[in-house]
């Protein structure tokens, strides 16, 4: 216990800086939720979760009508979701989440940016055995219910980690289980703050700060490519213990 909470606090602090991109990625995630199921909220859990994304964001609300317009828009790209995996120099593992209305174009960026800093992009799956791929939750506390009692109710449901992070409660489950977690907490009437997903890696390795560095400057390259969503690694952070 406690494993994907620390990565992914030492990972918050790190990204920061990359904030201002956060409207243009949950614009198009809503885009692509809008285009799979409906761009009725009600009717769409995916979009549903976006939403409550985009309003934790601060994100205008014609930021995110924009989106479900463009999705509804016949003459509008149509966004695929691909992911991209190759390891960076030191034998750092990197999963690229990417949202792309043109293959061949992000996948040159890509493997330029690999290339370029000494690593290698790999083929699709070659790495995922070295990441869990987990759905996390941000939620309000309710009164009456203790974490004890919520974490030992939502077991059944496939939450296998629960926090509590200064006035939020963070669930982490299966990347399978996201639907159903999703459901009880709307169900029972809880306050979900925002949702993601997360790659945990299985392991961390540890760099030098030199060595730490080229790394960094790889995964800027790629968080500042227009078609890039999330970028994952299992190299150890400095803010980690």
């Amino acid at each position: 216990m406690g494993r994907a909470f620390e990565y992914r606090k030492a990972r918050k602090m790190k990204r920061w800086g990359n904030m201002s991109r956060t409207f243009t990625k949950i614009g198009k995630e809503i885009t692509i939720a809008v285009k799979a199921g409906g761009p009725d909220p009600d009717g769409n859990p995916r979009l549903r979760a976006l939403m409550q994304n985009a309003k934790a964001a601060n994100m205008p609300k014609e930021n995110v009508e924009r989106a479900i317009k463009k999705a509804t828009d016949k003459d509008a790209g149509d966004y695929k979701e691909i992911i991209y995996e190759g390891y960076g120099p030191h034998g750092i593992a990197i999963v690229v989440e990417t949202a792309t209305d043109n293959h061949t174009r992000t996948v040159a960026n890509v493997r330029s940016y690999f290339n370029k800093a000494g690593g290698s992009l790999g083929t699709t799956g070659s790495l995922s055995f070295m990441f869990e791929h987990k759905c996390v939750f941000h939620i309000k506390p309710k009164d009456g219910v203790s974490i004890e009692d919520l974490e030992l109710e939502l077991i059944d449901y496939g939450v296998d980690e629960l926090e509590a992070d200064d006035e939020e409660i963070v669930l982490y489950g299966a990347f399978e289980s996201n639907s159903e977690i999703q459901k009880y907490l709307e169900e029972n009437e809880f306050e979900i703050v925002s949702s993601e997903f997360e790659r945990i890696p299985n392991d961390l390795k540890e760099l030098d700060a030199e060595q730490r560095a080229s790394i960094e400057k790889l995964i800027e390259r790629l968080e500042e490519d227009e078609d890039v969503q999330n970028v994952f690694h299992n190299m150890k952070e400095e803010d980690e213990e």
